[in-house]
């Protein structure tokens, strides 16, 4: 029987239409910064490919930042900003503020004062979604982009960011988006590419193959995906929930994203779980999969109050447009009997 892709928030398959858009990129010769013929044709490439990916956003009124993911676009948009955020952020995010923000159990985050902190509007583990404050300073929308509509222009916020892979596009290749008459001093100083914020020849095939995945999301979104993939993973956390305390969905409270599932079972680590369902031939995460392969206890369970010694104990499951729920339904037989193993040999 074929292996399921359940790690989409991870990196999600990449589209069909990101890789005809890479394939054609690929033919076109010229550097994007040359006054040639061919350099100009590299250059109409790469302001269509922005502009088609303005539009995705919502962010007609803003500037956008091509980089090489989100990772450097957040280090762009907090660096020496002094920004407050909450411990559920991302390790690419909490490396440049102090986390100073309070969190609900819900995995819900306070703000009091907007323009001096940076805020997710969706959590990579959890779902969770935040109601962002108007005159926020930054926001790490690389979940929530292709997941749930948004439009930039309409979130308040100065600065926000965002990954290709997430939505299935290519790896390697993210965005900054900043308010019009917002600005951030470059980071990689040399040719003066992006209009003198990010030097270096732009990666025309990977923003092609962006660009493209990005009009299929909000295509998809438009057709009602999202709805379709909140009712499966409704129907899989009935599945895998049960009443006696033993396993937890945390955030399911809150408003989430349609296709993401924390699935928490105190003392059966998460490692463990994904090593199990790995054998089995499900590719899961025990949480973020952005930190060079280690696996460690939940920064954004334990700052929603899990105790240490059970936030190493949460798996996530995340899918997209291509997941059946036969294939849910496959995962849910194979970790509820993973399970019932686990529970014998500690004798409940």
């Amino acid at each position: 029987m074929s292996r399921v892709y359940l790690d989409w928030n991870a990196t999600a398959p990449l589209r069909p239409e990101a890789r005809a858009a890479m394939a054609e990129a690929l033919d076109v010769t010229g550097n994007p910064s040359s006054v040639h013929a061919e350099g100009r044709a590299a250059k109409m490439l790469l302001e269509r490919s922005r502009e088609t990916l303005a539009e995705a956003l919502g962010a007609a009124q803003a500037d956008i930042v091509f980089t090489s993911g989100a990772t450097e676009a957040a280090a762009l948009a907090l660096e020496g900003q002094g920004l407050a955020c909450a411990g559920i952020e991302h390790d690419a995010v909490r490396a440049w503020c102090a986390e100073t923000l309070p969190v609900e159990a819900s995995g819900r985050v306070t703000v009091a004062d907007p323009a001096g902190a940076a805020l997710q509007l969706a959590n990579s583990e959890t779902g969770v979604i935040q109601d962002l404050p108007t005159g926020l300073a930054v926001s790490d929308l690389t979940q929530a982009f292709g997941k749930i509509p948004f439009a930039f222009d309409w979130l308040g916020v100065e600065a926000g960011f965002v990954s290709a892979h997430k939505l299935g596009g290519p790896r390697g290749v993210g965005a900054l988006i900043l308010r019009a008459g917002a600005d951030r001093p470059a980071r990689l100083r040399g040719g003066g590419q992006e209009s003198g914020r990010r030097a270096g020849t732009e990666n025309l095939a990977g923003i092609a193959g962006f660009a493209a995945a990005a009009v299929a999301a909000q295509r998809d979104l438009a057709a009602g995906m999202a709805e379709k993939l909140a009712e499966m993973r409704d129907r899989l956390a009935m599945r895998l929930e049960d009443h006696d305390g033993n396993t937890m969905l945390p955030g399911r409270d809150s408003p989430r994203l349609p296709q993401t599932l924390s699935i928490l079972t105190p003392g059966w680590r998460g490692e463990t779980q994904v090593m199990q369902m790995d054998l089995a031939g499900f590719a899961v995460s025990a949480g973020s999969a952005c930190s060079s392969g280690k696996v460690r206890s939940s920064g954004v369970l334990r700052a929603m109050g899990v105790p240490e010694a059970d936030a190493g104990c949460a798996l996530r499951v995340s899918f997209g447009a291509t997941t059946t729920p036969e294939e849910l339904d496959r995962f849910a037989a194979a970790w509820l009997s993973a399970r019932a193993r686990w529970q014998s040999k500690q004798g409940r």
